[in-house]
């Protein structure tokens, strides 16, 4: 019977992810953006990437912060903000958030490196209409 290891290992599962959402409440109250940014991104929680960008963005300069940590992002990660951004600009409330990273990503990504991007196809036909 493995019912009682199979437990474990969700319990154990459970409270990494405890410790990950403390950790994420740690670095955005620390402001420590940019690793807020990747865990909330590993974490795959589109709506605390939004809350991590809204943060930066009210802060002193806040395009130019949010600029310097969206470029610092690896590829991957900026491939998940743009999945992110996608339903974030379908609504009114949090289309400014998505149309300035949108702007960051297409001004200091090439477009051959855009084309790169999976997704990038149907992003651009889900935003065009918002846009």
């Amino acid at each position: 019977d493995v019912t009682e290891i199979e437990e474990k290992e969700e319990q154990a599962k459970q409270e990494e992810q405890i410790i990950k959402e403390q950790e994420l409440s740690n670095l955005l109250h620390e402001k420590r953006y940019l690793r807020a940014l990747g865990l909330a991104i590993s974490l795959d929680r589109p709506h605390t990437v939004l809350t991590v960008v809204k943060a930066i963005l009210k802060e002193t300069d806040g395009k130019k912060h949010l600029e310097e940590n969206i470029v610092r992002l690896r590829k991957d990660q900026k491939e998940a903000v743009l999945g992110f951004l996608v339903t974030w600009n379908t609504n009114s409330r949090n289309c400014h958030e998505a149309q300035a990273v949108i702007e960051i990503l297409l001004k200091h990504e090439a477009p051959d490196s855009l084309l790169q991007y999976s997704g990038i196809k149907s992003a651009v036909e889900s935003l065009l209409p918002y846009t």
